[in-house]
């Protein structure tokens, strides 16, 4: 059976020689195959959006429907959780949305998923977690530090609940990460492994004779690969969605913080 982590592999697809940059030391800027895989996801959801403007209509096509939709869906979700001041914030949440989810449909359909990358999933994190710092003192100032001491919580208990606030929030984009980074690989895992079991039954059973009742658990490997396969096709949206839906919340935590 192939390797199932192989598809994770980082590949230089155009070597670069390294560059010294000062404190950080030599920096590899070779083009990889993670490098491509969101260089073609970015250039989709550009021709496609570009696609969707280029003669928008009163009554609208299928595509315009589909961008109006997603457009709106993003919106509302903005809103709904951080308020009026939400739509502020509307470019940054669609963009992470759109990208993350084109990135992760495009690693269906080839084979490799850029999200399936620590570093990939741990820099969006680490973009929505500045965010919300920069957001959050350049409304508040020092009152963004009520964020981690919640009104109506007696002195005494504050010498617990801070130290839980604050560590909870520096893991923020830990958690964030981990998360999209977890399901994707996980799936993809999962379906490698199964299409593994259908090559490897398949060749048991060529050997004939009761070898050939393989098949009949090559079928059953063939289902899973297909189940899984749709279940991925769910989770690829979802996780694009998750991390929308906590982006806002965060921002939600930065924008209300003297709420607390």
């Amino acid at each position: 059976m192939a390797d199932p982590m192989h598809q994770f592999e980082v590949q230089p697809v155009v070597e670069i020689a390294p560059v010294n940059v000062p404190g950080l030391g030599l920096v590899d800027l070779s083009i990889t195959n993670s490098t491509v895989a969101m260089f073609v996801a970015a250039t989709i959801v550009v021709l496609f959006f570009a696609m969707v403007t280029a003669s928008p209509k009163v009554v609208p096509g299928r595509l315009q429907v589909v961008g109006e939709g997603m457009f709106s869906f993003i919106d509302d979700l903005a809103t709904g959780i951080i308020g009026s001041k939400g739509r502020a914030f509307f470019p940054f949440v669609f963009t992470l949305f759109i990208f993350i989810l084109s990135m992760n449909m495009l690693g269906m359909f080839t084979v490799f998923t850029a999200t399936a990358q620590l570093a990939v999933a741990l820099t969006f994190a680490l973009m929505t977690f500045l965010l919300v710092i920069v957001v959050g003192f350049a409304m508040h100032g020092l009152g963004f530090l009520k964020l981690f001491a919640p009104s109506g919580v007696p002195w005494y208990m504050l010498l617990f609940v801070v130290p839980i606030e604050v560590i909870s929030f520096f893991l923020r984009p830990v958690t964030l990460s981990l998360r999209l980074f977890g399901n994707m690989l996980g799936g993809h895992v999962a379906m490698k492994v199964f299409a593994g079991f259908i090559v490897s039954l398949g060749a048991v059973a060529s050997a004939g004779g009761v070898a050939y009742l393989a098949y009949v658990a090559a079928i059953l490997a063939f289902g899973g690969v297909v189940a899984l396969t749709a279940l991925e096709f769910l989770v690829a949206f979802l996780q694009a969605f998750v991390f929308a839906v906590l982006t806002c919340v965060y921002l939600n935590d930065a924008v209300h913080a003297g709420d607390h």
